[in-house]
């Protein structure tokens, strides 16, 4: 009977990350009308040199990002000597990621006239809500079970500090370029508004997305080994604490890696000639 309750407990606590990443998979959709909508209008010559310029600032920031993960495994190896092998590919993924929400908190105003009087879109109309306030409880999630496990003595000091330091950063940056895509009022010109509310729909996927990978990836990692070493221990009865948090360990890092997969796959920049509702 333990053991049924056992296999029950995990899996229930697999499906919020089944659910997350079937909610992202939908996602894909409000992006696919928001590109169909450039591609079936003809933007004004400013709509086209915002288009050029958003391009190459993403671009070139995310060259950026690349080069502080290298510039992280370059420090982990002078830190961690032979144990840095391991942290190569976490760096590298790390600067990355940093690397796109900085690309999308920083880009530049676009340079075409300004409706007036100055109106300017909800944020329900560019990402969907309860995949915002996912994202928001996943970091919050991470950054409590990282404070709990560096309290317990859990987690070394270095590696308590980039479990904190990292995610707090990507959320700080992704909460900035929320507010400026919802901040930046709409272009006078109907032609350009379709690229408009395309830029802020990728700007708010792009940015959630890369956060959540962010926080789901070392959630998962360290829900997994608290819960291999509860499992150690000798207690009366059932103890399904563990399970529980292997579980959520392995729900996490799932539903991280199928969102890194999909984020991927956005990175492509706005194109005037997309045909994402054509077969």
């Amino acid at each position: 009977m333990g053991r049924l309750i056992a296999v029950v407990l995990f899996i229930a606590v697999l499906v919020p990350g089944v659910l997350l990443a079937r909610a992202w998979a939908l996602a894909a959709g409000r992006r696919a009308v928001a590109a169909a909508a450039v591609g079936f209008t003809t933007p004004t010559p400013e709509g086209l040199a915002v288009l050029r310029r958003q391009a190459q600032h993403g671009r070139r920031v995310r060259q950026l990002g690349f080069l502080l993960g290298v510039v992280a495994i370059a420090v982990s190896i002078a830190v961690f000597a032979e144990a840095s092998v391991f942290l190569w590919l976490p760096a590298l993924v790390i600067g990355l990621l940093l690397g796109i929400v900085l690309a999308e908190a920083t880009r530049p105003r676009p340079r075409w006239r300004t409706s007036s009087p100055a109106r300017r879109p909800r944020q329900s109309e560019l990402i969907s809500l309860g995949l915002l306030w996912a994202t928001r409880a996943v970091v919050a999630a991470e950054l409590l079970t990282a404070v709990l496990m560096w309290r317990r003595g859990e987690l070394p000091d270095s590696v308590g500090a980039v479990a904190l330091a990292v995610p707090l950063l990507a959320w700080v940056l992704a909460e900035a370029a929320l507010l400026r895509a919802l901040l930046r009022p709409l272009p006078a010109e109907g032609a350009d508004v379709p690229v408009d509310e395309a830029l802020r729909t990728w700007t708010a996927h792009l940015v959630a997305a890369a956060v959540s990978v962010l926080a789901l990836l070392p959630l998962g990692a360290l829900l997994l080994t608290a819960g291999i070493d509860l499992g150690g221990r000798v207690t009366d009865g059932i103890d399904l604490l563990p399970v529980a948090l292997v579980a959520g360990g392995f729900a996490g890092l799932a539903a991280g890696l199928a969102l890194a997969v999909f984020l991927v796959t956005w990175l492509r920049p706005v194109r005037v000639d997309d045909r994402a509702l054509t077969v």
